[in-house]
């Protein structure tokens, strides 16, 4: 009676050890993940903090007053009366759209650019067929800015004319394609909410009447007003509450992404100069959410646009937009030429990252450690 009695008060001891030990070794693997952040942020910041000093020293020949380090797309009169010059502007735009535009797409476009001009948004239009005079029987032609390159992609325009020193004045940056319908949109009250709901990236939700669908998860949820993850156990991509990235929550489509101005900052440098189509992107927009993805990226389900489905870009830009005849030059499809072309350089993308990953070793993948976690987790509920 004696040996047992003293098992029985040895037991919950052991168990008192074990629990500590166990608390012991959460404390020191959090620890340590919170050192390898810091060192991550310490690393980025020395670096940034030596490039920022570099640029001030190119500057040592000016006065510090006279350095003006910002710009905007603000459009400037030629002149003033003289009563007005000396007064200050105080611009209203604080957020802006860039949009790839042809002339096939003009009534569509016509209407996307009447929805943002009443929310005082600045506007870009980049013109990939290289015309630019045909826009001008539209009334607010002249108070849009105007860039034309032949048959140039959305990402090639951004990485060239929206550099975050540039865009810095403005709140947020709407990067859309010129093929959405805006019926149900508004862009102030779409700005309220992604502010309301703390969204560093987003987009509006589609139409599930749209033409082209390619993700679940951007589909409009008709009782929410934002979502920030899918639940999907059909085909090959399964979306359970485990899912801990895209294309199941953290995401959002390249077809019309919403940054704010830091994840701007974070996008633009992650945007491959030669990598024109930027596939493979819209994978790895998380990492620019500035914290948890799967709270800082969201859907805007009350705020949504159809996705009409009109590519021109590369075609025959003589003909009507909604032709589904596959455009060929010296008898290829250059439609097929086009995807292939964006297939090679998905890949591309792909064993850059994985080789730039595996090259820093001060990096420190936020998401892999989350999805040990997540892991442990469901196991330990198991073994329950």
């Amino acid at each position: 009676m004696g040996k047992s009695s003293f098992k029985m008060r040895q037991l919950p001891m052991a168990v008192v050890c074990i629990v500590m030990l166990f608390v012991l070794f959460r404390t020191i693997n959090y620890e340590y993940y919170q050192e390898e952040i810091e060192k991550k942020w310490s690393f980025f910041g020395e670096t940034m903090s030596q490039e920022n000093a570099d640029n001030f020293a190119k500057l040592k020949g000016l006065p510090q007053g006279i350095v003006h380090a910002t710009s905007n797309f603000e459009l400037r009169p030629l002149w003033l009366p003289s009563g007005l010059r000396s007064k200050v502007s105080d611009y209203s735009n604080r957020n802006l759209l860039a949009m790839p535009v042809g002339i096939t797409q003009k009534n569509n476009v016509n209407d996307m650019v009447q929805k943002f001009l009443t929310g005082n948004f600045t506007i870009i239009l980049f013109h990939y067929d290289g015309k630019v005079d045909e826009w001008s029987g539209f009334d607010w032609s002249r108070t849009v800015i105007h860039i034309a390159a032949q048959n140039q992609t959305k990402w090639w325009f951004a990485k060239r004319f929206l550099h975050p020193d540039i865009v810095s004045t403005y709140d947020y940056i709407f990067l859309w394609d010129e093929d959405l319908g805006v019926e149900h949109f508004s862009p102030s009250r779409y700005i309220e909410i992604v502010k309301e709901e703390g969204l560093e990236i987003s987009q509006p939700a589609l139409d599930p009447n749209s033409v082209e669908i390619h993700h679940r998860i951007t589909v409009r949820a008709r009782m929410k007003k934002v979502h920030r993850r899918v639940y999907e156990l059909r085909g090959k991509t399964k979306c359970s509450e485990e899912s801990q990235g895209p294309p199941c929550t953290g995401f959002v489509e390249g077809m019309a992404p919403v940054f704010s101005r830091s994840a701007w900052f974070c996008t633009w440098h992650l945007i491959q100069n030669d990598l024109v189509h930027g596939w493979g992107m819209d994978m790895k927009l998380g990492y620019c959410a500035q914290g948890d993805r799967t709270k800082n990226v969201g859907v805007v389900d009350s705020e949504y646009v159809v996705h009409k489905g009109i590519q021109t870009l590369g075609g025959d830009l003589t003909k009507d937009a909604s032709t589904k005849t596959p455009p060929t030059k010296h008898g290829l499809d250059v439609r097929t030429e086009i995807r292939r072309q964006s297939t090679w350089e998905l890949e591309v993308f792909k064993e850059r990252w994985n080789r730039a990953t595996s090259e820093d070793t001060r990096w420190v993948d936020p998401y892999k450690s989350d999805q040990r976690r997540f892991r442990r987790r469901r196991n330990s509920k198991r073994l329950s």
